[in-house]
């Protein structure tokens, strides 16, 4: 725009100014300076402030303060001055036009620059409200101006000191302007600040309030629902739950129910504090909002950072986040030792997973268990060690103390305890039940109708496990005719123990030949003998009476023959020939310590006199009551002598005695060799029992009171001191000369000791009794005053062979059956002459002649009996007073 026309129209007179670097540097940093130049306002201070309707324009990105100078042109007091300054530069310009042509062309660019910011600036202030829409115009502007005068540049390189000449005479002309410019210009750039200001002062009101009204929602949702809930108790009185219980219900469940809900709303509040505290910063500092975000979150991770706030409403706002942080990080440590005490606890009570297979489970807990631990041990040593699974329904702790007290090594096996109930799928599932090998269910102390019960829904919850299972199950049960409905709901799976059947038939066997216990537990424990089954092929087409003779370490006892379906005959005849697929059942010590070798020459012989054993009639008491005493009578029968008589002496009236059996299925016309004789009393009481002829009794059996057949300890207490007294009365009644032969024979106590007493009466009678605590049997062994019976242990035994091998089931079932074969102990002479020197293999041999197989001795002075002897083919001199143990049928 040229100095004509801005005389010729003074209201677009606004001409850009360009101050130099000098003046800039001596202005800028000084404008209430004490030689600020006041004196040169164009527009005074009231008739500014009275301009309401005026607002600065929009800050571009680039700020110019060449236009502020604009107001200047138009006041009149400097007109004269202004037209005088304008005259000289058009002389000026007009000579250097005649010397240079270049000028002419610098002086178009100059008034094109000048005309783009005038349009600029003019555009500016019209366009004031709509500030947004502007700025991005701007910019493009500014985009073209550079590219055009970068051009232009380029252009005209070569006339750079032409337009250096004409950069001084501007800037010559502008330095006598500045008086007049300086008080506008710098109005002009505080009244842009100020816009600036007060732009972002809104912003942050608005963050401020935004924040605050995001605080106080949840408060009025709070009174609207505690509204909404009045009012419809009031309109519908059949509503009991109002709208905020109902609320917190759903709270509960979602928290409760899934697993996560608790960590997730922990996380939801802590963004929220961050975004709601770095909203409110905004609002009170000079930051930028992604800078007070960031200075939220230091709060809340750190309440000590908030005290290098300065100010009034940053340190509210900094110690309201710092105490929202302390809130979230206690909620944080609450939730994280919640996790690790429920974890912790989880282990602690036994309710992990066991992540295991092949291994053993047992279910249920019983004071059996330590003899079966013990037998599971020893049978895993081979190996190696294995895992024992145990699940009850007690503390892991309490178990695993109570295990911890058993003394016996566990020789590398682990122990691992889990708390739940078998009847519940879940926790079967937890102790991995279809990988099991076996499953031993143990019965419940207590009533035997309950515990047969429990164990009946136990097999149930077996047999309903949708994986399926792997092993077979083993139950324990108490009462014989609850056999029959455990088999028919676990079908081919379950092999069955009947604890009482057992113990009363081993005790009826134990009566009649004294010793025969201590020969069970060798064969029923795995510390010494058991029972194997293998497959030989090597022995196919052999005669079972060559087999016999076939194994070094070990004693064939029958065939399992596959042509009947795998059926066990035990004590077959000597001329069954092995087929292909028969396996052989022996006596060894383990399974990996036998093998068949070659066919040793034996001489067979012949009996040493005649083989019939007479049966004699015997006298037998039996002091207590079972809830099993119709079977024990009905063995008896089987077993005795025409002629002989049953004694029962017990505190049960004898009318009840008699509908007790009658209900329990025995025929009292039906017993053909034995007599009942029924006496009234206490077994513990001495009277009681001095009414009985105790001396004349040919065996006494002590059996476990069903009174107080729960607890052991006491059921015990009560056995032994019943054995006592009888061993004791029966001591007082012998004849001082018969007292003093015993005596010498023995010669293990003093003469007048009660001991050695009670053991002379112990030579006239046999008493077995019925032990329950393993405890109790240190005390019979130091004593030696009885041939006793082991319940719980020997149940123990039979449980762990079953579980290692089911089929040795079949086996123990025919040997403590009324028919098929069991155990005997014969003496030597029916076998031998006095000081005959036989091997073992030869008197196997003549044995086989009345089809009896001789597993095992005891000499005259041992105290124990030898099963499976070494060195079978080496010979010794025997004496007739030495016994066999054998198996043979029934008599």
């Amino acid at each position: 725009m040229s100095l004509d026309s801005a005389e010729a129209s003074p209201s677009s007179s606004r001409d850009w100014f360009f101050p130099s670097p000098s003046f800039i540097h001596s202005t800028s940093n000084s404008p209430q300076s004490p030689n600020y130049p006041r004196k040169f306002s164009t527009i005074p201070r009231h008739s500014r402030s009275s301009h309401t309707d005026w607002k600065p324009p929009k800050t571009s990105t680039f700020r110019s303060v060449s236009s502020s100078g604009s107001a200047a042109y138009g006041d009149p007091k400097y007109g004269r001055v202004r037209r005088r300054i304008e005259l000289r530069r058009r002389e000026k310009m007009a000579k250097q036009e005649k010397e240079d042509p270049v000028l002419e062309q610098k002086r178009d660019v100059s008034k094109a620059v000048s005309g783009v910011k005038t349009a600029i600036g003019e555009m500016g202030i019209r366009d004031f409200g709509q500030r947004v829409k502007i700025r991005w115009q701007m910019a493009s502007y500014i985009a073209i101006l550079i590219t055009a005068f970068g051009s232009l540049v380029h252009k005209n390189f070569s006339l750079h000191n032409q337009v250096i000449d004409l950069q001084d005479q501007i800037s010559t002309m502008n330095i006598r302007l500045q008086a007049c410019n300086t008080s506008d210009t710098f109005d002009t750039i505080s009244i842009l600040q100020e816009g600036d200001h007060l732009s972002s002062k809104g912003l942050k009101i608005l963050a401020l309030t935004v924040s605050i009204a995001l605080l106080s929602m949840p408060l009025f949702v709070f009174k609207y629902i505690d509204y909404i809930s009045k009012f419809r108790s009031s309109y519908n009185c059949s509503e009991k739950v109002s709208l905020n219980k109902q609320l917190e219900y759903r709270v509960d469940v979602l928290l409760s129910v899934h697993p996560y809900a608790k960590a997730l709303a922990l996380l939801v509040a802590t963004l929220m504090l961050i975004c709601l505290g770095g909203l409110a910063l905004f609002g009170v500092t000079d930051d930028s909002l992604a800078d007070c975000l960031w200075l939220s979150w230091t709060y809340v991770a750190d309440s000590g950072n908030h005290a290098n706030s300065e100010g009034m409403g940053p340190r509210l706002v900094s110690v309201s986040i710092s105490f929202g942080g302390m809130l979230i990080f206690a909620m944080m440590l609450g939730l994280v030792s919640d996790a690790i005490s429920e974890k912790l606890d989880s282990l602690r009570k036994g309710r992990s997973e066991v992540v295991e297979q092949n291994h053993t489970l047992i279910l249920g807990w019983s004071d059996k268990l330590g003899s079966l631990l013990n037998q599971l041990v020893i049978a895993n040593e081979s190996l190696g060690g294995g895992i024992v699974v145990v699940m009850a329904e007690r503390d892991k702790e309490e178990m695993e103390l109570d295990i911890a007290k058993m003394e016996f090594d566990f020789r590398g096996t682990s122990v691992i305890c889990r708390s739940g109930s078998p009847l519940i799928l879940a926790d079967l599932k937890k102790v991995s039940v279809s990988k099991a090998r076996a499953i031993v269910v143990l019965a419940d102390d207590g009533n035997a109708d309950q515990s047969d019960a429990r164990a009946l829904r136990t097999v149930l919850s077996l047999t309903g496990v949708k994986e399926g299972l792997r092993g077979h199950i083993v139950v324990e049960l108490s009462d014989l005719d609850n056999e029959v409905l455990v088999k028919l709901v676990g079908g081919e799976l379950v092999e069955t123990v009947v604890a009482h059947d057992v113990i009363g038939r081993l005790m009826i066997q134990c009566a009649r030949q004294p010793g025969l216990a201590q020969i069970w537990e060798d064969i029923l424990g795995f510390e010494n003998c058991e029972f194997y089954i293998k497959r030989w092929p090597q022995l196919d087409g052999m005669q079972f009476e060559d087999v016999l003779i076939s194994f070094p370490d070990a004693i064939p006892c029958g065939v399992k023959v596959a042509s009947r379906g795998g059926k066990i005959i035990l004590n077959p005849e000597d001329s069954y020939v092995l087929q292909g697929g028969d396996e052989v059942l022996v006596i060894a010590e383990d399974d990996d310590t036998y093998a068949p070798g070659a066919l040793p020459m034996v001489w067979r012989g012949s009996l040493a006199g005649d083989f019939i054993v007479p049966k004699l009639t015997e006298k037998i008491l039996l002091c207590g009551w079972r809830r099993d005493m119709e079977d024990m009578i009905m063995v008896l029968d089987a077993f005795l002598a025409p002629g002989s008589e049953l004694w029962m002496f017990n505190e049960v009236v004898e009318s009840e005695r008699e509908r007790k059996l009658i209900d329990g299925g025995l025929d009292l016309s039906r017993l053909v060799n034995i007599t009942l004789v029924h006496r009234e009393g206490n077994a513990v009481i001495r009277r009681h029992l001095e009414s009985l002829p105790l001396e004349s009794f040919d065996s006494i059996l002590i059996l476990a009171d069903e009174s107080v057949e729960d607890s052991a300890i006491q059921a015990d207490s009560r056995s032994l001191a019943t054995l006592l007294l009888i061993r004791d009365i029966q001591a007082k009644r012998l004849p001082y000369r018969e007292a003093m032969v015993t005596r010498g024979q023995r010669g293990s106590f003093s003469r007048g000791s009660w001991i050695g007493e009670m053991q002379q009466a112990s030579d006239r009678s046999v008493i077995i009794s019925e032990i329950l605590d393993p405890r109790t049997k240190n005390l019979l062994s130091m004593s030696k005053i009885s041939d006793y019976v082991l319940s719980n242990e020997l149940v123990s035994m039979a449980l762990a062979m079953v579980a290692e091998d089911r089929q040795i089931n079949d086996v123990l079932e025919e040997l403590f059956a009324e028919e098929g074969n069991e155990l005997h102990i014969r003496l030597a002479e029916l076998y031998l002459h006095e000081g005959e020197e036989m091997s073992f293999y030869e008197i196997i041999l003549r044995a086989r002649q009345k089809r009896e197989i001789v597993i095992g001795y005891r000499l005259e002075n041992a105290e124990r009996a030898v099963i499976n002897p070494p060195n079978k083919n080496e010979r010794r001199r025997w004496s007739v007073k030495d016994v066999f143990v054998v198996i043979t049928e029934k008599e």
